[in-house]
């Protein structure tokens, strides 16, 4: 393995982790399930009760793929609604309708403003590189390759798994491992030789059920006790400091070490 180390490849979430779109994600929905609900409220005489990032779009949202996203948050406000299909228009009150509506209206503020991302995940990348491991990504986001292009990231990574592919080849979404063990095949690697850096309990769900070699959690949303309940192996707030060299370490160690964690990292 290059380097001698134990690892050959890691796949990288998107939202979350190398870019900080997560909260752009959310204000899209939030625009489309308020007024969705507001509409509802108008007609059933329910009361309005708003879309929020910890209540709902961390627990039933975030990092599940579009159509799901849907249902878990419908579901969880007890509210029933057609399937439909992809081809719905936005404005039709069914899930695939919902979902594409939010597609439209993320696609507008991603074009509206800067794509940020994080350097330390950049630098992490950069690091993995130079030391010969492959680099990938899976997210569930249809606008996964949108995303990269305009932040400036299409040539960082060696494959790009993201909602389209995983609707082309009938890959199931997070919390399944699909897109993950995908993103791995395609750079000729086994989950066991791989790495996993999420931001979502679906995905380290995800990572887990792969039986992937090192599950790397980020509680970019103060959320690292559930990230650890839910599959992560390392838990940290931020990549800042960690190194091919850091990662193989706790590689080597995952089988002898309880999951833990990590506060900060030294350079």
């Amino acid at each position: 393995m290059a380097g001698n180390f134990a690892f050959t490849t890691v796949i990288f979430d998107l939202d979350g982790v190398v870019t900080r779109t997560a909260k752009v994600h959310c204000a899209a929905w939030k625009i489309v399930f308020d007024n969705f609900l507001k509409k509802r409220k108008q007609t059933n005489n329910n009361c309005f009760n708003e879309f929020s990032y910890e209540n709902d779009y961390l627990p039933y949202v975030d990092g599940k793929p579009r159509y799901k996203g849907v249902q878990s948050f419908l579901n969880a406000r007890n509210i029933q609604l057609p399937q439909g299909n992809p081809s719905d228009s936005p404005d039709a009150e069914t899930i695939c309708g919902l979902g594409n509506q939010k597609n439209k209206v993320f696609r507008k503020v991603a074009k509206e403003k800067p794509i940020e991302t994080f350097q330390s995940t950049i630098d992490l990348i950069k690091d993995l590189h130079a030391n010969g491991i492959h680099v990938g990504l899976a997210t569930s986001s249809k606008n996964g390759r949108l995303v990269l292009k305009e932040a400036g990231l299409e040539n960082l990574f060696e494959t790009c798994v993201d909602g389209i592919v995983s609707a082309e080849l009938g890959l199931k979404g997070k919390p399944e491992s699909d897109i993950f063990i995908q993103a791995a095949e395609n750079l000729g690697a086994k989950p066991s030789q791989s790495v996993v850096v999420e931001d979502a309990v679906s995905g380290v769900k995800a990572g887990k059920n792969g039986q992937f070699g090192l599950v790397i959690g980020l509680a970019r949303k103060h959320n690292a006790q559930s990230l650890l309940h839910h599959g992560a192996d390392i838990v940290l707030d931020d990549l800042q400091g960690v190194s091919a060299r850091q990662i193989d370490q706790w590689f080597r160690n995952t089988a002898n070490s309880k999951p833990r964690i990590i506060q900060s990292v030294n350079k």
